[in-house]
């Protein structure tokens, strides 16, 4: 008697559903693994037979685009400008700079001018306040001592 009831609980309808459900999961799991697997193989083989297909078109056109650029015009088309600008260019600069030199210098020399006359004005002022700031001190100290004695 106790074997059949050992029995029934080792294998009761539960315990059979539940591992049932477990390999179902897990054959689940492998299908989808092999259709993803052979979905990505297809899919890297298709992209790398294209990119083969594309890089060399591309190759192709770079190089039919090379062979149509005129390369001796470019070349001297650029030899002139170079010509054409350095000279000038060496001289015009030479230009600007003492031009903004000089400007530079007047505008220095009329601030300092401007400013020590302004200056001058205002220590002359100064120095007026503090002789008539002294004078009145003065006569203060004058006026207090003669009236105390």
């Amino acid at each position: 008697m106790e074997g059949q009831q050992w029995w029934r609980l080792r294998f009761s309808f539960r315990n059979a559903t539940m591992v049932v459900c477990f390999l179902n999961i897990i054959t689940a799991i492998f299908l989808l693994h092999a259709f993803l697997s052979s979905a990505y193989t297809r899919s890297k083989l298709s992209t790398a037979n294209s990119n083969a297909a594309q890089l060399r078109y591309i190759k192709e056109s770079e190089e039919i685009r090379l062979a149509m650029l005129p390369l001796d015009l470019i070349k001297r088309v650029r030899e002139i400008e170079q010509e054409v600008y350095t000279q000038p260019e060496t001289a015009q600069k030479k230009d600007t700079k003492q031009t903004a030199a000089v400007g530079l210098s007047k505008r220095l020399k009329d601030f300092r001018s401007v400013n020590d006359a302004a200056s001058m004005k205002a220590l002359e002022e100064w120095r007026k306040r503090k002789i008539e700031r002294a004078r009145q001190r003065q006569l203060e100290k004058n006026g207090t001592t003669s009236s105390q004695t």
